[in-house]
């Protein structure tokens, strides 16, 4: 499982000139889910990612996580997490040619039921979550927060 982190001060999904999802001021995630990927693994990255100090706190040092500025201020009540599914994370650059290799990728049943755990698990944690559709052509718009971008493998 590949997660590309991105800590947004806006963000916001659109299938078919409808907006489906969107946040203020928290984590939009890129998810890609490869052969072997399980709830197990789901759920450690989940711990990972709500756990992770990357937002900033009154010195403007990045100590808060997703579960510290919880509830708090502008971020009370709204989503906090945008979750995106993307086959294309775990695509292979590196094998000879100039497409992108998804030998690696789950396959696209498994993916949306490890998708769905995965919003699931989030929501279990207590976290208010938008989310885009597994399979959709998707617009993403996001304003990057600094810019932070982590990339999360398990």
């Amino acid at each position: 499982m590949i997660t590309l982190i991105q800590r947004v001060t806006s963000a916001k999904v659109t299938i078919e000139n409808k907006v489906t999802g969107n946040i203020k001021n928290g984590l939009l995630l890129y998810i890609g889910f490869e052969d072997g990927d399980n709830l197990e693994k789901i759920k450690w990255s989940i711990n990972k990612i709500i756990n992770l100090r990357i937002f900033a706190d009154k010195e403007d040092k990045m100590n808060l996580s997703l579960l510290d500025i919880k509830g708090v201020g502008a971020y009370r009540d709204t989503p906090l997490l945008l979750v995106i599914s993307n086959f294309t994370l775990p695509a292979d650059l590196n094998e000879s040619g100039r497409r992108p290799s998804f030998t690696k990728s789950a396959s696209p049943e498994i993916a949306e039921n490890l998708y769905n755990q995965f919003i699931d698990e989030c929501k279990n944690q207590n976290i208010n979550v938008a989310q885009g559709k597994f399979g959709a052509m998707m617009d993403i718009e996001s304003v990057n927060d600094g810019p932070v971008n982590f990339i999360l493998k398990r």
